[in-house]
């Protein structure tokens, strides 16, 4: 089973269906609207601008974990991301990225090491996993790993189909 294989729900309702993402790279970013890392959602989105024609998605994962970051309801949610920074790339339900309820998303995830060796838990919001084509996962990069870091940027583009 692969991450395309994982059941979660769109932010909007309904299931998000990340098998139509198989054959494509995928970045999973943990968000959250209340955060000083939040302004990275206008890298993400310049990310899926630049990238989308060769075959990446950016997919947004609301978790209110972190210091209560990520309080809204998904429409107060989709609304910020669309009217602060202009957010295109599709949303997920808020889950729990930690802890005994953590969404099985982030169960398949976690176990792979960042460039300094961190597994495990999810440290805070906006940390970055990239799924390759085939649903491995490829890279993951710590929440403080800007959208425009060239390690990331060179990681997606040898990611890309």
């Amino acid at each position: 089973m692969s991450v395309f294989d994982i059941p979660i729900d769109a932010l909007a309702g309904g299931p998000a269906d990340l098998a139509q993402y198989r054959g494509r790279a995928l970045l999973v970013v943990n968000v959250a609207s209340r955060c000083g890392l939040t302004p990275q959602y206008a890298g993400l989105q310049a990310l899926q601008d630049e990238y989308a024609d060769r075959g990446l998605v950016v997919l947004g994962v609301p978790c209110n974990q972190f210091a209560g970051q990520e309080p809204g309801s998904a429409a107060e949610i989709s609304e910020f991301c669309q009217v602060n920074y202009g957010v295109t790339f599709p949303l997920t339900e808020k889950v729990e990225v930690n802890g005994p309820d953590r969404h099985p998303l982030y169960a398949a995830l976690v176990d792979t090491p960042d460039i300094d060796g961190h597994t495990g838990d999810v440290r805070w919001n906006f940390e970055k996993f990239l799924i390759a084509p085939d649903g491995t996962v490829a890279a993951r990069f710590a929440p403080t790993v800007t959208p425009d870091d060239p390690a990331l940027r060179t990681t997606v583009e040898k990611t890309l189909p």
